[in-house]
């Protein structure tokens, strides 16, 4: 099946995609829109173009694992993806998703203007690549 993970946020949100062997999970894109009716408008349309049959959206949880404002923020918006384009919602848990992404990025030297553009969409694949794990389990 193939899914896009949805690494929501306020500016920046990263999309990423797997194939349909849920094998390899790659970047997209990074959309660059605060109205949360045009993203949402924008990344249906994403997941119409790349076929996906399911949405995963990261879920920015506290540490000790209660929701906040951000969680909330995010389910309201995944909620209305699923209106817009009736596709199935999931959520994956993204706590240091974006610590991740940063090491990773610094592996491959990634540094300025260049990080800032790609880091939404690597975290992206790193919620994506979490849910795959945690379903395959």
């Amino acid at each position: 099946m193939v899914i896009l993970a949805v690494d929501y946020g306020d500016a920046r949100t990263g999309l990423a995609v797997c194939d349909a062997m849920e094998m390899l999970a790659s970047p997209v894109t990074v959309l660059h829109e605060t109205d949360a009716n045009a993203l949402a408008a924008r990344i249906s349309e994403v997941a119409k173009e790349r076929g996906a049959q399911k949405i995963v959206v990261g879920l920015p949880k506290n540490m000790d694992g209660t929701e906040g404002f951000r969680a909330q923020s995010c389910r309201a918006f995944a909620e209305q993806l699923h209106e817009l384009c009736a596709l199935p919602v999931d959520f994956q848990d993204e706590r240091l998703t974006t610590v991740a992404a940063h090491r990773a990025l610094n592996v491959t030297n990634t540094r300025g203007k260049k990080r800032k553009a790609v880091i939404d969409a690597v975290s992206a694949v790193m919620i994506l690549e979490d849910y795959l794990r945690t379903a395959k389990s």
